[in-house]
């Protein structure tokens, strides 16, 4: 489970990646304003990575929460750890995607980071589901 939880780590600490990001590559960043600061960036790669930020951090509780569910569950401790570490790789290309502005690859990452995540809760229902009956 070590494999699965640093994944839960850094797929947390991913956010704080594309945000930094955004305020390096926008004009003066204002920390007593930041949200006017952002309103006021007209270039596209801050407004991206703040989307990333974003992103990822909408993606996060349903990822830890998928890997809490199989490792309570029971479910064989290296298909989690599998799933986590692609989930982080998806997560990474998605971020990296979306400040390229590579629309149809970024996509492609998020379905393939959602995917592990379904896969995981899915393999925690199906193993509660077994183990019940």
């Amino acid at each position: 489970m070590r494999i699965a939880y640093a994944c839960v780590l850094v797929a947390a600490l991913l956010p704080y990646l594309w945000v930094l990001i955004a305020k390096r590559s926008g004009k003066r960043y204002d920390n007593r304003d930041p949200r006017g600061w952002l309103a006021r960036q007209d270039d596209p790669r801050v407004q991206r990575a703040h989307a990333a930020h974003l992103n990822a951090f909408e993606a996060f509780p349903a990822f830890a929460a998928g890997v809490l569910m199989a490792q309570l569950a029971g479910v064989d401790p290296i298909r989690i750890a599998t799933l986590a570490l692609a989930f982080v790789v998806f997560r990474v290309l998605h971020g990296l995607c979306y400040l390229a502005g590579r629309a149809t690859l970024r996509s492609l990452a998020w379905l393939g980071g959602f995917a592990c995540v379904l896969a995981l809760m899915a393999l925690a229902i199906t193993r509660l589901a077994t183990s019940a009956a």
